[in-house]
């Protein structure tokens, strides 16, 4: 039997920063997917193997093609190292001890992980602590694929996550899905539980996640969030955007903290320009909830959505997390009378860019060709799209 999952990445449409203190966010889906196959042994092949005394040891592979990694764990190496994950599988997941992820640190060192990627590690550890706690010690062939660039803010690891669940979660035994249906799915009930294994895999690699990535990744549309509590938006506009990844390397933690410093030094003004963020979120939700009426409508919410992005972005580089490679973005998509903002955490990472309904395919393709010129990476995704889908491949 082999199934596919795919998971969106995500974006911040409004509220970075502001959301660290207290203040309301919004999040979209982007119809970019990270893809994970997975292929069990079947049944007939272990009876061939067995009938004919071939010497042939149960594996499980993983191969992170997009990469170019791949690793091979013995069954038997698996079961010495996490023989306590091979219990009966529960619908709720139990959090992955520090003790359990030193044994998973030990599984992924003997495969000589290449060093200059070590950075990637943890994503490793994430996908034997999931795959083990929810399918045992069943042999396989998992495939990851993906359309999302690493560390740039776009929710890769969470989309890596949630596609690995449930793929995972659709050839577990408690899980009832129709094999018959063809093409993709959309998860439904199953949704939740996915996105509760995903949070965990999210754990592994993060430490301490907001769980906003994965449930995006999971349910798709929009969310908006505050506080740790999160609300799904049902947004009625179609958006497309550009998102440009700068390939600027940023430092999430430093930018938050450099923010926070700025509002103990300036609190009054601090304080008013993070509920003016707010007021913005809370904007965006408004509009892309509306119903326009006719195409004048709709460029009109269009309009009202890029004059936002315009101050949102005015607000950001006001606290400090703009950067050289962002301007230049702004600088050059603004030729082009396109508005654009910084999403994420800034200090470099990515850019988004609104592309109106009236904005031609050959304008596009000029201000890409003229972005990828300084060497940035860009991307057309429309956002607010389905979250996790299925599908399982009916000729094996």
């Amino acid at each position: 039997m082999e199934v596919t999952a795919r998971a969106p990445g995500k974006i911040i449409l409004a509220g970075e920063h502001a959301v660290v203190h207290g203040c309301a966010a919004v999040a979209s889906s982007i119809d970019l997917y990270t893809s994970v196959s997975l292929r069990l042994r079947s049944a007939l092949f272990n009876f061939i193997v067995f009938a004919l005394s071939i010497e042939d040891e149960d594996t499980i592979k993983l191969l992170l093609n997009d990469i170019g990694l791949d690793f091979s764990w013995s069954i038997r190496r698996i079961k010495e190292v996490l023989s306590h994950l091979g219990s009966p599988f529960s619908l709720t997941p139990t959090p992955c001890s520090p003790e359990t992820v030193t044994s998973l640190a030990a599984l992924v060192e003997e495969q000589r992980f290449p060093e200059s990627k070590i950075g990637l590690a943890s994503g490793v550890y994430a996908f034997l602590w999931l795959y083990t706690s929810i399918l045992g010690f069943k042999p396989a062939t998992v495939v990851v694929s993906s359309e999302l660039p690493l560390g740039a803010g776009l929710g890769s690891s969470a989309a890596y996550c949630v596609a690995v669940s449930a793929a995972l979660l659709a050839l577990s035994a408690p899980v009832e899905l129709d094999k018959s249906q063809k093409g993709w799915f959309t998860l439904k009930a199953e949704a939740e539980l996915v996105n509760k294994w995903a949070f965990e895999g999210e754990k592994i690699i993060h430490g301490r996640p907001s769980g906003v990535d994965n449930s995006v990744s999971t349910f798709g549309n929009v969310i908006k969030f505050k506080s740790g509590v999160m609300t799904r938006i049902d947004s009625n506009m179609p958006l497309r955007m550009l998102i440009t990844n700068t390939k600027v390397g940023r430092d999430t933690k430093a930018l938050v903290a450099n923010v926070s410093a700025r509002k103990s030094r300036h609190p009054g003004v601090m304080c008013s320009v993070l509920n003016a963020i707010e007021a913005i979120s809370d904007e965006w939700c408004t509009i892309i909830q509306s119903n326009a009426v006719d195409d004048l409508c709709l460029s009109a919410n269009e309009e009202k959505l890029g004059e936002l992005m315009e101050m949102n972005q005015g607000l950001l580089f006001s606290i400090g997390v703009s950067h050289a490679s962002i301007e230049t973005i702004l600088q050059t998509t603004m030729k082009y009378k396109l508005a654009s903002k910084l999403t994420g955490a800034g200090g470099g990472g990515c850019v988004l860019t609104l592309l109106p309904t009236h904005v031609s395919g050959a304008v596009i393709d000029k201000l890409v060709e003229e972005l990828e010129s300084f060497g940035f990476q860009c991307f057309t995704a429309g956002i607010g799209g389905k979250g996790a889908q299925i599908s399982f491949d009916h000729s094996s």
